[in-house]
């Protein structure tokens, strides 16, 4: 695909994903997060995506990133906001100003998890959830994703 002609898809990381290869590998995988940006890199491009990515531990700049993407800035967006999926009402905003196609996406199953960790404040504005598959959890998002926008641009 020409490079004119692929879409731009976001992959924001919240709160301690920075520390992915480190933290807890059994519940998270082995992978830092430059493996994971670069495996989703890969098929990103097969889907027709430039994959960027974003991370931060700090909320605010999450928002303000989300804003700037509201403004015209993605194609779609893959977010795991790690804690932040929880109880983060600023998160759940932001992303409702978000036009582009947007999945939420956790490497373990938070469904398995704490009591704390089922529930998403943001589930009901996101387009697409994933969880507990590791890294072929955000292959399937961008895949899902992929099916989104053609389905827009179909219609």
């Amino acid at each position: 695909m020409a490079a004119d002609a692929m879409k731009t898809l976001w992959l924001l990381h919240g709160v301690n994903l920075d520390m992915l290869g480190r933290r807890d590998p059994a519940v998270y995988g082995s992978m830092t997060l430059a493996e994971l940006e670069d495996h989703v890199a890969r098929h990103g491009e097969a889907h027709g995506f430039t994959v960027r990515g974003f991370q931060t531990n700090h909320e605010g700049e999450l928002v303000e990133k989300l804003h700037r993407l509201a403004e015209g800035g993605a194609d779609a967006a893959i977010v795991n906001p790690g804690a932040w999926t929880h109880y983060s009402y600023a998160l759940h905003d932001a992303l409702e100003l978000v036009r582009a196609p947007v999945a939420e996406v956790h490497l373990s199953d938070v469904e398995r998890r704490e009591e704390w960790r089922r529930r998403s404040v943001i589930a009901d504005v996101v387009d697409v959830r994933v969880y507990g598959k590791g890294a072929q959890g955000y292959v399937e998002a961008l895949a899902a994703l992929a099916r989104i926008l053609a389905g827009r641009e179909g219609a």
